[in-house]
């Protein structure tokens, strides 16, 4: 991040949910957290230079094969290696049905596109928009993964238990709640489950802490230094 670093005075986490996107921020050093709902991408201001935000989504895309930060990813997270869905090739973003994706992800790598990788392609392809040709946002609007962050959060041992089982949210709350308090509480009281989902919440608050970390320059560096995509954007995963 550089010098950047210096400039930023709001963190920003954004995760997607079955709605769209839930939005959570804080103000550098603080520990109250605002929240919203936004149904896109199209909602998401980026134009202040002294807002950081990290969201769970591919950014940078490879164009015939696997990135090699989800690589790297997987390895480190072990027991919860399955929560990194393997990006999509750039060429897949065309594809308007799962069996067209396929095709386009077998012509270009050889092998097809899974359908975790599908149900998030729309937003994967709205991101991308959002960033074409505005190559600078790419400072401000940062990849991470959740399940990375819990674990650089937890000493760098991966979650013990899946997010969606009780045991595995506590797991989660239990580091959440003492940097956050009753936010979890707080937003989960503001929005219907069909809307939000508890891992949903529990995963943008994972963001906000890595957003965090990238801020002030203590953060994971997950994949290749300086790799970009075809289009200039990072293939890299922060925590």
């Amino acid at each position: 991040m550089g010098p950047l670093c210096r400039l930023i005075k709001l963190l920003r986490g954004l995760d997607g949910c079955a709605a769209g996107w839930l939005l959570v921020w804080a103000e550098v050093g603080a520990s109250s957290v605002g929240a919203s709902l936004l149904a896109s991408t199209a909602d998401l201001s980026l134009e202040d230079p002294a807002t950081l935000t990290a969201i769970d989504i591919p950014i940078g895309l490879h164009h015939n094969g696997p990135r090699p930060c989800d690589q790297q990813a997987r390895q480190l997270l072990g027991p919860r290696r399955s929560s990194v869905f393997p990006a999509p090739v750039r060429s897949v973003l065309q594809a308007r049905s799962y069996s067209e994706a396929c095709e386009l992800s077998f012509e270009a790598q050889g092998r097809k596109l899974s359908k975790q990788t599908y149900n998030i392609l729309a937003k994967v392809r709205a991101v991308d928009a959002l960033l074409q040709g505005q190559g600078a946002l790419s400072q401000r609007l940062v990849e991470v993964h959740p399940e990375l962050s819990f674990q650089q959060w937890n000493n760098g041992i991966p979650m013990a238990q899946a997010k969606k089982t009780a045991e595995g949210r506590q797991q989660r709350l239990h580091l959440i709640e003492p940097r956050f308090p009753g936010a979890f509480a707080e937003i989960r009281g503001r929005y219907k489950r069909r809307e939000i989902a508890d891992d949903d919440i529990l995963d943008a608050l994972a963001c906000l802490w890595s957003a965090e970390r990238i801020a002030s320059g203590n953060h994971l560096h997950v994949g290749q230094p300086g790799q970009i995509d075809a289009c200039g954007l990072p293939m890299q995963i922060l925590a």
